[in-house]
């Protein structure tokens, strides 16, 4: 029996989620290690959820010492089938101050330390990823930012910068040059991930500063940024009920079946101790 449907994943200054009913709190370890924290499981009018920060609570992890993968793999054994992804991002653009939500549908990849596939070990899989964002759940977050009357923006671009320091004035107005809109450090191995494991995904990416390209506007710095967080973290779980209260049941979109095709080894000659600790994801296949 699955215990989540519905996966949400705080980030900056969104460590729980206030709202949910007939709460516990669960730790797995998957088999690719320890998720950043235990998943607070509970319901949302009804709808099963999961919750994980993160960074952890009390923010003990840098981006770049995630364990995306036992995060996500994590969502999986527990069932659930569409992510809500929260985080915090500076912008790129005018247009997105502070306080706006912006929902990109697509992503620039800047890291270089990080595992981004549950693939390797004897198995060789390529998902596409053209459109790296599950259609249904951003607009779940657009129509819900418009529910609950803040401001929120369907499309864009994120650069997923490794960090954990901000970026140079050179590389910010690079990927102003690019047209990106916004710039964060997390959110890029999730997408890749879920789709791997077809698990719908989305992200709303809270602007907290415009990173540090604009004029007049001093270097960003992390006390300015938590006031914003704190401002962002409140609406954000109100948007985040409202989505969850307002997401269908069913799903039509093509992530449910991205493995379908995608992987190209012959099976019999994959490990099978791979074979094995992929087995969630591939059994159906295999």
């Amino acid at each position: 029996m699955n215990k989540a449907e519905i996966g949400i994943i705080g980030g900056s200054g969104l460590y729980s989620m206030p709202g949910l009913e007939n709460v516990r709190e669960e730790r797995i370890t998957t088999p690719f290690g320890e998720p950043s924290d235990a998943f607070v499981l509970g319901e949302v009018e009804g709808r099963k959820v999961a919750f994980l920060a993160r960074h952890g609570r009390g923010h003990r992890l840098l981006p770049s010492e995630l364990n995306f993968r036992a995060n996500i793999f994590g969502m999986k054994m527990l069932g659930v089938e569409r992510i809500l992804s929260v985080s915090a991002v500076g912008s790129l653009k005018e247009e997105h101050k502070p306080t706006d939500f912006v929902m990109p549908d697509q992503f620039i990849d800047r890291t270089f330390a990080r595992v981004g596939t549950f693939f390797g070990d004897g198995i060789v899989a390529h998902v596409g990823f053209g459109d790296p964002v599950c259609g249904t759940v951003l607009k779940s977050f657009v129509d819900a930012c418009e529910a609950v009357g803040v401001v929120g923006k369907r499309g864009g671009t994120y650069v997923c910068m490794e960090g954990p320091q901000f970026s140079t004035r050179a590389e910010s107005n690079l990927y102003r040059s690019w047209g990106a809109d916004v710039i964060g450090m997390t959110n890029l191995q999730e997408a890749k991930l879920a789709r791997e494991a077809e698990i719908c995904y989305a992200t709303m990416a809270m602007v907290t500063d415009y990173d540090c390209w604009r004029e007049g506007h001093d270097d960003v710095t992390v006390d300015q940024i938590v006031a914003v967080l704190h401002q962002n973290a409140e609406n954000a779980a109100k948007v985040v009920k409202a989505a969850i209260t307002a997401m269908p049941k069913d799903r039509t979109c093509a992530c449910a079946s991205a493995l379908k095709y995608a992987v190209l080894t012959d099976p019999k000659v994959i490990p099978a101790e791979t074979k094995k600790r992929l087995g969630l994801l591939l059994d159906k296949y295999l």
